[in-house]
């Protein structure tokens, strides 16, 4: 600790430490920098409140958090070689304890208690160590809390308020010989319970039903209840104390009676060593990228893909925010792909800034500019950046399909699915599967295992019904997204992967290209209207190509089928049949079938043939002929037509489900301007306004950098001496406390001899409100009334009126 004399309090402890400690423990508990503490008496006293001490255990591995809570039944302070026979115990148990675990606790509990002491858990010297009364709360045991290590209360606490005639009774029975102080029977009973030799010959004067009650309530809970009238093997145990009664339905087991059964130990399975994280399958390392190349290409094309279902305007906003169960089926549907991906593959593209809300009256669901942007990127880098996004993104997919605390639907997109945890996790979970030899994929149970003893106490905060805490819950779904998103093939980390987690986007970038297959700039044109891509395509073709025609099937290639509708669509947008047989002749490695030249010419011929627009709507054509034929259809009945004129027919429908229904019906309408002129629609037209990606949600206050942290500590330093300098003024005063008082000329003269020496001063200042304040300086420049100072008690430069302060006095040497 750096001192000759043991610290008396946590303040002295802080205080001993260095500008390191101190910055180690800022980075630990980042919660204590809000706000900066004025000193380390206030430092100290912020460490010891509950919420910040619940969040540094929270934070702690098994084997530290299990050293915290041997601490917690270990006598106040508590020596090391005490702290250690907790944990290890005194060896002569039956031998379930093994050697090697023993040595295994010996060469752990140093950096254990290192952790503690780092986060100021635990003070004090090795013979006096002492756990922060907040923790020790905490985690000793009671009635409403039992203790994580199963024991119960020390026999001083349980007989506390005991009768001394009942505490008689209890020696007695014993074998203790009487004594009438309440204290000194107390502590032959303790004496008794630790002595091993003593309580074994106790023990064997036992009933066996009176060891089998034991062996229920040694490792915990130690609480029990009893009727009026035990049974006997109860009473014996009752009788000597070792039942001592809670209330009159209930009685524990003394912590010194439960050791010794424990054999010293305070808990079954001490964890000194993180569980192994398994291998369960061993891959060619090739083979691994390979895969994870391959899926990094489809979710680029399947986010492509979703971008393009919802280019024209997505599904609505539901009122509470996100998608409803249909809307969520249509796209899952769309995709070709289970709900749970779909609502994985929206909540990507909404993390990467990709999608959002348009903000209209009508709300709905749209790319966003950005999505542009990330189309006109090379495959690699545009799958960096979706998992740049996926790394950082505290929305969870996961949960869609579920129920909140409320119990209310949890949807896509909705507001209540952050999870600050999420990101933590993921990156600790692609660290451990980084630890493994390339090619290694990992066992999920042992990987599970692993983060439950790095975290345990976030691990035991599971809600009641759940099979398994939020943690472990999130590990699984990494595991499946991460081989959804290319993260990971067959199982195991790819090697652009480990760049990613190196926190070099470009350079898994660049590993990742390679990788991916070239787009092609042909197609396979076949006598069946169907064309095949047997690659992914260049841009320009893809786009002209899904205009043209719908895609039929998916895989290593692509099959898209021409159909009346598909080429239609191609029309409306603007394409001439000239147009479309040049395109297909330009890009077909073999000859244009004659089926698909008939199809393209039959339906441009009948296209806009008919013209609908805007009356509320109406329909032109030249040709009576077809006039009659779809009033005479029963299908128009929907529509509501009438005959205005030989070659118009007026709807009381508007144009868009106008035309929708002669489509329907089998006619190529087209849709005309006010003009006469025929309206051509293009992909792509809706767009929200700018938005940026949604920020995620933090868990707790963030980590400092080292610029802040040293300036903290600078700070608190500064305000350490403000607090605790010696000044030569309150030498020769009877009230220390007292604000320095001297002449105005005796001020100005002694605050520029300090400006001109660069010395450090004690003043007394009052500011505007009338609040009087002592404060260190040292005087950098004194003119116009005014002085400007370094304030080693604001860590700042002030200026300050000469007129605003009290009084000025050197500083003792």
């Amino acid at each position: 600790m750096g001192t000759t004399t043991p610290p008396r309090t946590l303040a002295e402890a802080l205080r001993a430490r260095d500008d390191e400690s101190l910055a180690g423990l800022l980075r630990a508990r980042p919660d204590l920098l809000s706000p900066v503490p004025g000193d380390i008496t206030q430092l100290a006293t912020r460490a010891g409140t509950r919420a910040s001490v619940v969040r540094a255990l929270e934070h702690l591995d098994r084997f530290s958090l299990q050293t915290a809570e041997a601490l917690a039944v270990a006598p106040d302070p508590a020596p090391y070689a005490t702290l250690l026979g907790l944990l290890t115990g005194d060896g002569q148990d039956d031998g379930e304890h093994r050697d090697d675990a023993g040595a295994a606790i010996v060469a752990a509990l140093p950096g254990a208690l290192g952790t503690l002491r780092e986060q100021a858990l635990v003070w004090g010297e090795d013979d006096r160590l002492r756990l922060v009364r907040t923790a020790r709360e905490l985690l000793s045991p009671s009635p409403q809390h039992p203790s994580p290590t199963g024991l119960g209360p020390t026999v001083a606490e349980a007989t506390a308020g005991m009768s001394p005639g009942r505490l008689q009774e209890i020696l007695a029975a014993a074998g203790l010989p009487a004594t009438h102080d309440p204290v000194s029977a107390v502590t032959a009973l303790t004496a008794l319970f630790t002595d091993r030799t003593r309580m074994g010959e106790l023990l064997d004067t036992a009933p066996m039903e009176a060891l089998a009650v034991l062996d229920r309530l040694v490792w915990g809970p130690p609480y029990g209840e009893v009727t009026p009238n035990p049974t006997p093997p109860v009473k014996w145990l009752r009788d000597r104390g070792l039942l001592l009664p809670v209330s009159t339905r209930t009685v524990v087991l003394p912590r010194e009676a439960a050791l010794h059964l424990r054999a010293g130990r305070a808990h079954r399975v001490p964890e000194p060593q993180p569980p192994a994280v398994a291998a369960a399958a061993e891959r060619d390392p090739q083979a691994v990228d390979s895969a994870a190349a391959g899926q990094a290409f489809l979710a680029v094309t399947t986010v492509e893909e979703l971008l393009k279902t919802w280019d024209g305007g997505g599904p609505t906003v539901l009122r509470a925010g996100g998608l409803s169960v249909r809307e969520l089926k249509k796209t899952a549907a769309a995709l070709d792909v289970p709900e749970p991906t779909a609502a994985f593959w929206v909540e990507l593209a909404y993390a990467a800034g990709l999608l959002a809300s348009d903000g209209e009256a009508d709300e709905r669901y749209a790319p966003t500019p950005a999505a542009d942007d990330w189309a006109e990127l090379p495959a690699q880098d545009r799958w960096a950046d979706l998992a740049t996004a996926w790394l950082a993104a505290t929305r969870t997919s996961g949960l869609v399909g579920g129920q909140d605390a409320k119990g209310r639907a949890l949807s896509a997109l909705g507001p209540d699915l952050d999870r600050s945890a999420a990101p933590e996790v993921r990156h600790r979970v692609l660290a451990l599967l980084a630890e493994l030899p390339a090619g290694t994929a990992p066992d999920p149970e042992t990987v599970l295992a692993r983060l439950r003893w790095e975290r345990p106490l976030r691990g035991a905060a599971a809600t009641a019904g759940d099979a398994m805490d939020l943690r472990s819950r999130i590990a699984l779904w990494t595991l499946n997204e991460s081989e959804l998103l290319g993260i990971t093939g067959r199982g195991a980390l790819a090697s652009p992967t480990r760049a990613l987690l190196a926190g070099h986007p470009a350079d898994a970038a660049a590993r990742l290209a390679p990788l991916l297959p070239e787009p092609l700039d042909h197609v396979l044109l076949q006598a069946d209207l169907t064309a095949v891509a047997p690659g992914p395509l260049e841009r320009p073709l893809a786009e002209m190509l899904g205009a043209l025609a719908d895609i039929e099937s998916k895989g290593g290639a692509t099959v898209y089928r021409f159909t009346p509708g598909s080429v239609r669509r191609a029309l409306d947008a603007g394409q001439t049949a000239a147009d479309l047989h040049a395109f297909l002749a330009a890009h077909s490695r073999t000859p244009v079938p004659q089926p698909l030249s008939y199809l393209i010419d039959d339906v441009a011929r009948r296209h806009g043939h008919l013209r609908i627009g805007a009356a509320s709507s109406y329909v032109r054509c030249d040709d009576e002929a077809v006039l009659n034929e779809i009033l005479a259809d029963k299908r128009s009945a929907a529509l509501r037509l009438r005959r205005l004129a030989p070659t118009v027919l007026a709807a009381r429908t508007d144009p868009a489900s106008l035309l929708d229904g002669l489509r329907d019906m089998g006619y190529a309408p087209a849709a005309e301007s006010a003009d006469g002129d025929v309206l051509i629609t293009r992909a792509g037209a809706h767009r929200t306004p700018p938005r940026t990606a949604p920020v995620p949600v933090p868990e707790g206050p963030p980590v400092p950098d080292p610029t802040l942290l040293g300036a903290a500590v600078r700070a608190i330093r500064a305000g350490e001496t403000a607090a605790t300098v010696v000044h030569k003024a309150a030498e020769a005063t009877a009230s220390p406390g007292a604000l320095p008082r001297t002449s105005s000329a005796e001020t100005l003269v002694t605050v520029q001899a300090a400006a001109m020496t660069g010395s450090a001063v004690w003043i007394g200042y009052v500011n505007a409100e009338g609040t009087a304040s002592q404060r260190v300086i040292a005087p950098v420049r004194v003119e116009g009334g005014f002085v400007t100072a370094y304030d080693h008690t604001a860590d700042e430069i002030r200026t300050y009126p000469l007129h605003r302060i009290t009084g000025v006095a050197e500083l003792a040497e």
